[in-house]
């Protein structure tokens, strides 16, 4: 062990005759381990949050989507969609229509857009799970799945014969003759009620496949899409080559990280705006162990021109100072960790922290990605506030 780390360590633990110092040592000590458990708290927070806020879109959102390069549909046949079956990297596909409608119940109405979706549709997504209040789709005949959203604007209830669930869209294939009726109704029967979130379940609703192509004169090989499940870990150039092999058509792939752009966008943004106003909060506690060294030096004052006298360095007595400053940021900040982790695995546990105006547990996620960035940014930071502090520490000023 060399002579500054050995002095280094010495002044570290040992304490000062001027009560003051003392203080301000510890001070900075603890604000090193207050800023550091704080970061970590809250990027676990947010990864929480993240998490919480994508669960939504891995609930609704497929894997990947095949849509047509141009034009509104693909024209697939069931062949094809075996053919897609087999490729090692899919687990489940499922066709679906998508198109926006017009629905009207009694003297209520709304705009709302209609999935229509095969029986395969669930082997894609677990949307029959989310159905809290009567039964997913028989396929059976013209029903429907709703969000609580829109039963609640349209007052809707579940299997009412006597009050159908009107759909109404335009026709199509019409030359423009005054007295045609330019749009077509279908009455449905409303067999269950959905709920994921506020957006969506105001938004979103289903039908089985036929009723859908014939709501908007579909050939039985036409879709808007098609939904993938495919094996965890599958790169989307990978999958892409796979089904180009298969599909005779031009194709968009879509993931579904490209599905919600703007979702991504937005979450990535504020996780990096809330790390540097951390950091920032960090930087102002880091002024303490700047004051610290200060305060220490002029404490050291005497031993320091022993050590001159010794023969020791101004290199060394650079060390010293140095070391101790980063030893301040380390015992600091893995005290801060230690804090910081023990908080995120009993909230984790034994949740103590409710989303407000709820009764739902504030998600955290303990992730080691967030441990090496507050552990890279207190060793940047650190290493900057104490060769600030030793910026004008010399052999002159000393004497």
């Amino acid at each position: 062990m060399s002579y500054e780390l050995k002095i280094a360590w010495r002044y570290f633990f040992s304490k000062s005759k001027q009560t003051v110092v003392n203080r301000i040592n510890r001070f900075a000590l603890i604000m090193v381990v207050v800023t550091t458990t704080s970061l970590f708290v809250v990027l676990s927070a947010f990864s929480g949050l993240k998490e919480f806020g994508l669960s939504f879109s891995n609930i609704f959102d497929p894997d990947f989507e095949i849509l047509p390069e141009k034009g509104s549909y693909l024209n697939i046949t069931e062949e094809t969609i075996l053919k897609l079956e087999s490729i090692p990297e899919i687990i489940a596909v499922a066709p679906e229509i998508e198109r926006k409608v017009y629905l009207s119940f009694k003297n209520k109405s709304q705009i709302a857009i209609l999935k229509a979706v095969s029986e395969k549709y669930t082997s894609v997504l677990n949307i029959d799970s989310l159905v809290s209040l009567g039964d997913w789709l028989s396929f059976k005949g013209p029903e429907a799945v709703v969000g609580f959203g829109i039963a609640g604007t349209l007052s809707l209830g579940i299997y009412d014969y006597n009050n159908f669930l009107n759909i109404t869209v335009p026709r199509t294939g019409l030359k423009g003759q005054l007295n045609q009726n330019f749009f077509k109704t279908f009455p449905t029967i409303v067999s269950g009620l959905y709920q994921i979130n506020e957006d969506l379940d105001k938004k979103y609703m289903f039908s089985n496949l036929k009723f859908g192509q014939n709501l908007f004169n579909l050939e039985s090989s036409e879709y808007s899409s098609i939904v993938l499940k495919v094996v965890p870990g599958t790169k989307k150039k990978i999958l892409e080559k796979q089904i180009k092999s298969n599909l005779d058509k031009p194709f968009n792939l879509i993931s579904r990280a490209e599905q919600n752009k703007a979702l991504y966008r937005m979450l990535n943004t504020e996780n990096l705006g809330v790390y540097l106003i951390f950091s920032l909060v960090m930087i102002i506690g880091l002024f303490n162990v700047i004051g610290s060294l200060t305060m220490m030096i002029l404490d050291k004052k005497r031993q320091i021109k022993i050590l001159y006298a010794l023969g020791a360095t101004q290199k060394g007595i650079h060390n010293i100072f140095m070391i101790i400053g980063m030893l301040i940021c380390g015992v600091g900040g893995t005290i801060g960790l230690i804090i910081g982790i023990s908080i995120i695995q009993f909230q984790s546990n034994y949740p103590f922290i409710l989303v407000p105006g709820t009764n739902i547990e504030y998600p955290v996620i303990f992730e080691l990605k967030n441990v090496l960035i507050v552990v890279a940014t207190l060793v940047f930071l650190g290493a900057i506030s104490t060769a600030w502090a030793l910026k004008g520490l010399s052999k002159k000023k000393i004497k």
